[in-house]
């Protein structure tokens, strides 16, 4: 049964439209209406949610089943309790769903050849019983103390804008590389967080409640490195958008944060998992883990940037739509043609570019050299 939560785990985008009147600087008009068009789906290549119904249906479907209605009935019953009821199998969920990635040597080998002098990576200690109560129940099984892993990559400008980095599910910091070197390079100072789970944090098996307690401290640490709160921006990729827009919904634009960045992100995890079909729609009835970008995004008084491209087979770009209709009017949507789920700055480096250059002066925290 632990097959079905592998559609939603491998979450990986350029013509540009804003939404309700906003001004952007790329290719299509701007958009009052929601966009009617529907992108090809394609093969789906997330594995977050179907590998334990898949494997369920397989049970199911096995000669050993067929007649005998009881045995397949205590087996479907079985997929029910397996995403409600039972622990070690809301863990197994996790692991399938998350696929958290703890740093391996390659990854640090590949992070010390492109990070840059002064940068730093460092961790924060995690109080015993505050891990435990926010994580549940954890590999350890203990109230052995944890770490959270954090980076913190200035800006040669000490006027740069800090950007909070909160990446999707398996690939950790190290593996972000090649994106935050974009979005350094675009003009921001940066402070990047690795989930417990993910990277030189502790490993654990996290769960949406440790992630966002994560994220949390990771808030505090930008907070404490950018005082200026119009130079604040949260950005977030596929998981780590619906991260961003529950942190934002919970601040205020001025009084907290200059402005939401988010990239290939979906409305809820479940969404995801339905795009995968009969038994991915079966996995977002059961499963527990959501992320609900779709219930929040609209108490987000900021201003917003959403790029997400029309071959992303991760997160189809109907839930981007989805999500950006949902948001309050001025959005700047930036639609990559061609763009895939993890690969938007370097696929339209230029249009990536300028979209943040164009936030930020509406922001009124123009990037270095703007």
């Amino acid at each position: 049964m632990v097959g079905v939560l592998g559609v939603l785990g491998g979450m990986d985008v350029v013509g540009v439209g804003c939404v309700g009147g906003a001004t952007c600087a790329a290719t299509t008009g701007c958009h009052n209406k929601p966009h009617n068009k529907t992108a090809p789906r394609g093969q789906c290549t997330n594995s977050l949610m179907i590998n334990i119904v898949s494997t369920s249906a397989s049970a199911l479907n096995h000669p050993w089943c067929k007649g005998s209605a009881g045995v397949r009935l205590v087996l479907a019953g079985c997929l029910a309790v397996s995403l409600s009821g039972c622990a070690w199998l809301g863990n197994k969920q996790s692991e399938l769903a998350l696929r958290p990635t703890p740093t391996l040597p390659a990854h640090v080998a590949s992070g010390e050849a492109s990070l840059r002098p002064g940068d730093l990576r460092f961790t924060v200690p995690i109080e015993p019983r505050r891990a435990v109560a926010l994580v549940g129940p954890v590999v350890r099984g203990d109230a052995t103390p944890q770490q959270l892993a954090l980076w913190w990559l200035p800006h040669p400008d000490p006027q740069a804008p800090t950007l909070l980095y909160l990446h999707g599910t398996f690939r950790n910091l190290y593996q972000n590389l090649t994106k935050i070197d974009a979005l350094r390079e675009a003009g921001f100072a940066i402070v990047a967080v690795d989930y417990r789970g993910w990277g030189d944090s502790t490993r654990i098996v996290p769960t949406e409640a440790s992630i966002n307690a994560d994220v949390q401290l990771a808030w505090a640490e930008l907070q404490r490195r950018q005082p200026v709160p119009g130079r604040r921006v949260i950005f977030g990729h596929s998981m780590g958008g619906a991260l961003a827009v529950s942190l934002a919904s919970r601040l205020k634009h001025g009084n907290d944060y200059g402005a939401l960045v988010l990239e290939s992100t979906f409305t809820r995890l479940p969404d995801v998992a339905a795009t995968a079909g009969f038994w991915g729609r079966v996995a977002a009835g059961l499963t527990t883990l959501q992320f609900n970008s779709l219930g929040l995004i609209g108490r987000v008084d900021a201003p917003i940037l959403m790029l997400h491209g029309d071959a992303d087979r991760t997160v189809p770009i109907s839930l981007g739509r989805r999500l950006r209709d949902a948001a309050p009017p001025g959005v700047r949507w930036v639609e990559v043609p061609g763009g895939t789920h993890s690969q938007l700055h370097s696929q339209a480096p230029a249009v990536y570019r300028q979209a943040l250059i164009d936030l930020m002066k509406a922001a009124a925290a123009p990037l270095p050299g703007e």
